[in-house]
């Protein structure tokens, strides 16, 4: 079995939002990583040397292959990526090997052969 690792920025207001939603999609798990800071094109707002931007969580999803660019879209739609700028981005990656997800391989395997 083959997996990606789906990679999320998010506003923490939407963490939970896009947990759920990628669970629904097909994601076995996932890792949240809180109080993040990053910022785009345009610099973060100021007052009186104090940031003004929300805070930001990274959520780690490893995911089937398979699934991968459905949870992706998921992610984008729940998080309002494409409708509103600075809400987040998300990207995925190959993961050429994992361990400690026999567990879920043996859960994964009817849901991909459906998929198949």
């Amino acid at each position: 079995m083959h997996f990606k690792l789906i990679i999320v920025l998010i506003e923490d207001s939407k963490t939970e939002l896009v947990l759920d939603a990628t669970r629904k999609a097909g994601a076995t798990g996932f890792t949240v990583v809180n109080q993040a800071r990053g910022e785009g094109v345009e610099k973060s707002k100021t007052f009186f040397g104090l940031n003004l931007e929300t805070q930001r969580d990274v959520i780690l999803l490893l995911v089937e292959e398979h699934l991968s660019r459905s949870i992706l879209e998921t992610v984008n739609k729940v998080g309002e990526f494409d409708d509103t700028p600075g809400s987040g981005i998300a990207f995925q990656i190959d993961v050429e090997d994992a361990v400690g997800v026999s567990h879920q391989i043996k859960k994964l395997t009817s849901v991909v052969e459906e998929e198949l």
